[in-house]
């Protein structure tokens, strides 16, 4: 029997608390909340100063990875994107991001 992956912990109100650190593993995340948490994600990091950003999407038929990017492109406080260079390198994205105030 297939189980969800664990999600990260809710508060009172049931919002899902997501640690802001520059890593963001799409992993524990239904796949449809990709398009609204990947620019999120992004903005809080930013707003935070935190502007080296991985991105986890997994290897599988790159379905994810390719929403990923597609996003990362229309973004407009993303500099770069790309594939890390260590041995996780197409499973997930790095992402350089601008500071905030610029744009």
């Amino acid at each position: 029997m297939d189980q969800d992956p664990p999600r990260p912990p809710e508060d009172d109100e049931g919002a899902v608390e997501l640690p802001i650190d520059g890593t963001l593993d799409l992993h524990t995340f239904n796949p449809r909340e990709t398009r609204e948490l990947v620019p999120v994600y992004l903005e809080e990091c930013r707003s935070r100063g935190i502007l080296d950003v991985r991105i986890i999407h997994g290897k599988g038929q790159g379905v994810q990875r390719e929403i990923v990017h597609g996003i990362l492109k229309r973004h407009p406080g993303v500099i770069s994107f790309g594939h890390p260079t260590d041995a996780g390198s197409w499973g997930a994205t790095v992402v350089e991001l601008a500071p905030r105030g610029e744009p």
